[in-house]
C-alpha cells in the first residue's frame, strides 16, 4: 500500500496538569505553530585557514508555541491563563504558585488515529489576544495563546 504524507488539518492539543481539561472542545484549535527548533553554535576561525570556519553546537533553541481557536466561554485553558496572570501579578517578585503545563499535540488521520505526536514540556502563557472586532466584517472572533516551553520530543 502506498504511503501518502498526512494532511495538517486534523489535530488535537491536550493540556496535561490543567484542572477541568475534560471537554473535547477544548482540545480543538484551528491553528498550531511553533513546533520547530534551531541549533545555536559557536564559530571558530582557525588561524591561516580562510576557506571555512569550525561550527561547534551549543544548545537547542525553541520558538514560542502559538495556538489559535474560536473564542470560547468559561474554558479551563482560559482559567489557567487567568490564574497565571493573577499569580504573577499578585505574588512576591520571583515567587509564584503558578504551575506550568505539559502539552501533547497529536496529528490525526481520517479515522482519528495518531500519525505524529509531540510531547511539549513545561509550557506557560506569555500572551493572550483576540482578533479585531469589526462591525463591517462577519467573522468569528479568534483567540490566540502564545506559550513558552522548555523543549519538545516527537514520540511518534
Amino acid at each position: 500500500m502506498p504511503y501518502y504524507p498526512p494532511t495538517g488539518f486534523r489535530f488535537r492539543v491536550e493540556f496535561i496538569g490543567v484542572d477541568g481539561m475534560n471537554n473535547d472542545g477544548e482540545q480543538r484549535f484551528q491553528e498550531v505553530s511553533g513546533l520547530s527548533f534551531d541549533i545555536e553554535f559557536d564559530e571558530v576561525r582557525e588561524g591561516g585557514e580562510n576557506r571555512f570556519t569550525y561550527k561547534f553546537p551549543k544548545r537547542v533553541k525553541y520558538p514560542n508555541l502559538v495556538l489559535k481557536r474560536g473564542l470560547l466561554k468559561g474554558t479551563a485553558i482560559q482559567k489557567w491563563v487567568n490564574d497565571s496572570i493573577n499569580s504573577l501579578s499578585n505574588a512576591i517578585p520571583f515567587v509564584s504558585d503558578f504551575k506550568p503545563a505539559d502539552l501533547i499535540v497529536t496529528l490525526l488521520d481520517e479515522a482519528d488515529d495518531p500519525v505524529a505526536v509531540w510531547d511539549i514540556k513545561q509550557a506557560f502563557p506569555l500572551k493572550w489576544s483576540t482578533s479585531d472586532f469589526k462591525s463591517t466584517d462577519n467573522s468569528i472572533v479568534v483567540e490566540t495563546f502564545e506559550l513558552s516551553y522548555q523543549f519538545f520530543e516527537r514520540k511518534l
